[in-house]
């Protein structure tokens, strides 16, 4: 590959990394109002998982995909379904113990669980960059959501978020380092939600207890948002960026979510943003800058230290 191919791959990966996060931050504006008309999380996520695999199939089929499978793939594409949807069950099952905002906030512990996963399995090297984006990124976060001291903890919550960032790590580190990285991305996301779904197929009783889902505009427009922009959309973006950047650097764009689910608490929640709010705003986004802009800098760094060795 050139080196204008590289770094053509590598902006795309940033800027997927970046679509992922922030499509993956819509949840809550799509789960909670369907928790609200009285749908349980195990029928959300049914549902939810349903309506996304039907639109990947019709998609697949459009674009002429085969849906064949070797055999030596099927153990990869189970493990990475069932990693898949116990990170949105647990992830959803946390809404409805603690404030959303806390919830995201938590979940931004898989960033440091791919990091440590990298290193020690896989021998990764990291720069001191790639570190203090990680750092800098903890700290935007928390002092996102530390507003007026009313937002509830509970230990089954903190469980549930923690199950759920573990899970989610495990996805992309099985994305990047197993024989799915050589699968199309559109194909990897359908056989991922396929099986995914059977999480939710077997906790309902093979779906004797599922929720109806009323007939009304906004849940229905509830379940296409949240099957389409965090599931299709940020599964598809993310696997394509986890190939073109690795799983640290796509892990560390994922602080862009928690700022997405901010920006929504305060214009559809009506949350209000404090100064610490700001602070916590503008060391994500430095975070992230440093993340994309490390490895270009490095480089520049280093050909000039080469070029005044040589002219002296």
């Amino acid at each position: 590959m050139t080196n204008r191919n590289l770094t053509s791959h590598r902006a795309r990966g940033y800027i997927l990394g970046a679509i992922s996060a922030i499509t993956y931050g819509i949840n809550p504006l799509c789960a909670l109002p369907l928790y609200d008309s009285g749908l349980s999380v195990s029928s959300v996520l049914c549902y939810r998982y349903v309506t996304a695999v039907v639109l990947l199939a019709l998609l697949m089929i459009y674009r002429r995909e085969s849906f064949a499978i070797e055999l030596k793939d099927l153990p990869h594409l189970i493990i990475a379904g069932l990693l898949f949807a116990f990170s949105s069950l647990f992830l959803f099952e946390s809404y409805n113990h603690m404030d959303v905002g806390i919830a995201s906030t938590l979940l931004f512990v898989y960033p440091i669980i791919v990091t440590i996963i990298m290193v020690t399995v896989y021998h990764e090297k990291i720069s001191i960059l790639t570190i203090i984006s990680i750092l800098v990124a903890i700290l935007g976060i928390a002092l996102l959501y530390r507003t007026d001291g009313n937002g509830t903890l509970s230990t089954i919550g903190i469980l549930c978020v923690v199950a759920s960032s573990l899970s989610y790590a495990l996805y992309m580190v099985l994305v990047n380092k197993s024989r799915l990285q050589y699968f199309s991305t559109i194909k990897l996301s359908f056989y991922a939600l396929l099986f995914g779904l059977s999480v939710f197929v077997v906790k309902l009783d093979f779906l004797t207890d599922i929720d109806p889902l009323q007939p009304l505009l906004v849940p229905w427009l509830c379940l296409i948002g949240l099957s389409v922009f965090p599931t299709i959309i940020s599964l598809v973006t993310m696997t394509i960026a986890i190939h073109d950047i690795g799983s640290i650097p796509v892990s560390i764009l994922g602080a862009l979510e928690p700022l997405t689910a901010l920006i929504f608490g305060i214009f559809v929640f009506g949350e209000k943003i404090t100064p610490t709010n700001g602070i916590g705003i503008l060391l994500i986004i430095a975070a992230v800058t440093l993340i994309v802009v490390a490895k270009p800098l490095i480089h520049w760094f280093c050909k000039r230290v080469k070029n005044h060795r040589v002219t002296n």
